[in-house]
């Protein structure tokens, strides 16, 4: 049986500031086999990791992503707001999260977020940067913009991608696959056991999102999905390890 994949938020997001590398770093040493982020676009087209069209929740400071340049956001102080340790941590770039990847083993789930604003020509960009270090293999990529899956798809039929919803979708498994897609990404509490198997059945896997409390990791671990994404990857690594024991 194939390991489920243990999906870090935004890194360890529970313990650490979303989207930096410490949160990634932290991930991996509370035991995440995958790690989970939101890719986004600068004024001058550097890729970037941050959750949010807007800078302000995070850095304290005003301006969309769109209308800063790298070097402006590269500035700002993306780990204060979660506590005075992190003072100083950075929004990174989708470079730096490849470089530090690439010699491990996680699996990376990259998130476009080009739902609210378009970022025209940003799947090329990305795939390039995943394919330039050869991680078309480990590599997901995930949206809610699910015209955006079928243009990545069509550029790099090798490279996986997952459909994210929130909501109730009648037969997913047929819908992800009329775009080209191998996985779905829902929110958790729209995942059920007939789903799961379902989707399976048609070569579908299930990746559902954000599950903290182990009640409920445990009832997906039961239904055999193939990833479960968190903010507490150390928890999903006890519940996986004891499954396994």
């Amino acid at each position: 049986m194939t390991p489920i994949i243990n999906y870090a938020h935004r890194g360890a997001s529970g313990y650490c500031p979303e989207n930096t590398m410490i949160s990634f770093k932290k991930g991996l040493e509370l035991g995440a086999t995958g790690i989970e982020t939101d890719v986004q676009r600068t004024k001058d087209g550097k890729l970037v990791l941050i959750h949010d069209e807007s800078v302000e929740r995070t850095t304290g400071q005003q301006g969309e992503i769109k209308d800063l340049t790298y070097d402006e956001i590269s500035r700002l102080d993306a780990g204060s707001w979660f506590g005075s340790a992190f003072a100083g941590e950075r929004i990174p770039l989708l470079d730096e999260l490849l470089d530090w990847a690439a010699p491990t083993e996680l699996i990376l789930n990259l998130e476009l977020k080009n739902n609210m604003e378009a970022y025209t020509g940003m799947e090329e960009q990305v795939i390039a940067a995943i394919q330039q270090r050869g991680l078309s293999a480990r590599t997901i990529i995930s949206s809610f913009n699910h015209y955006s899956l079928a243009t990545c798809k069509q550029l790099a039929p090798d490279i996986r991608t997952g459909i994210l919803y929130g909501d109730n979708l009648y037969h997913p498994w047929a819908y992800a696959q009329s775009v080209g897609a191998e996985a779905l990404h829902p929110y958790h509490l729209f995942l059920t056991e007939e789903i799961v198997q379902q989707a399976a059945a048609h070569g579908v896997i299930s990746n559902p999102f954000t599950i903290n409390e182990p009640e409920r990791m445990h009832k997906l671990i039961q239904m055999s999905v193939a990833g479960i994404i968190t903010d507490y990857p150390d928890r999903l690594a006890e519940l996986l390890s004891s499954t396994v024991s």
